[in-house]
């Protein structure tokens, strides 16, 4: 058990649905916000049975799908020396 009352699982054991995972995870965005908003999202979420980072997550990938157009591709961005 560890310190919520959980059965410890290690990641190894941990088994995802079949296309469910959009892709590997490989960065982090760290943002400040209001406490109050931040604690009105994490309950909302909670009451809906969601990780609020799949919620902001879908809420990004929708972003990007409405507002990209004519954005340019950053692969397509000469790199910085």
């Amino acid at each position: 058990m560890n310190a919520f009352g959980h059965e410890s699982v290690s990641r190894s054991q941990i088994v995802y649905p079949t296309g469910t995972l959009f892709a590997m995870k490989d960065s982090g965005l760290r943002i400040r916000v209001e406490r109050e908003l931040r604690e009105r999202f994490v309950e909302t979420c909670r009451v809906q049975d969601r990780p609020a980072a799949q919620v902001i997550r879908e809420f990004m990938k929708q972003y990007v799908r409405d507002h990209s157009e004519g954005v340019d591709n950053e692969k397509s961005r000469p790199k910085k020396k």
